[in-house]
């Protein structure tokens, strides 16, 4: 039997979809989506920033976000869309943190192996009795 939900944007109740809207709702930002497609594939708007986007759609810079971020409009296509790192806020094209943040991650991560390493080997150490008569 199909899972129900609300609508986060309608409270509507609805069959759970991949889009996770109701279908009014889906419309409605299928139609919001077709309106900035069609500004953004025009040659002399390939390159508009966001704001530029905003202002000329009338569609919420969360919404022009979360399209790129959901891939249906691409970065390599259009150079001055991206959605903001999870971690510090700025704007990124792809993946959920920026490289700088990644890298900060990565280092976190190291340095939490080599302390756990460091204590199982103290631990080992400490464990190893010695006998003498």
């Amino acid at each position: 039997m199909p899972e129900l939900d609300n609508c986060p944007k309608c409270g509507r109740i609805y069959v759970k979809n991949l889009r996770g809207m109701c279908d009014a709702c889906r419309k409605e930002d299928d139609q919001l989506f077709d309106k900035v497609y069609q500004f953004v594939k025009k040659r002399q708007n390939r390159t508009a920033t966001m704001i530029q986007i905003v202002e000329a759609t009338g569609v919420p810079e969360e919404t022009i976000m979360r399209y790129v971020k959901e891939g249906r409009l691409k970065p390599a296509q259009f150079p001055n869309l991206g959605y903001p790192c999870e971690s510090c806020g700025t704007v990124i094209q792809s993946g959920k943190l920026c490289l700088n943040c990644a890298g900060n991650l990565e280092a976190d991560l190291k340095q939490h192996e080599y302390e756990e390493e460091r204590k199982r080997k103290i631990e080992e150490r400490e464990k190893r009795t010695y006998f003498t008569e």
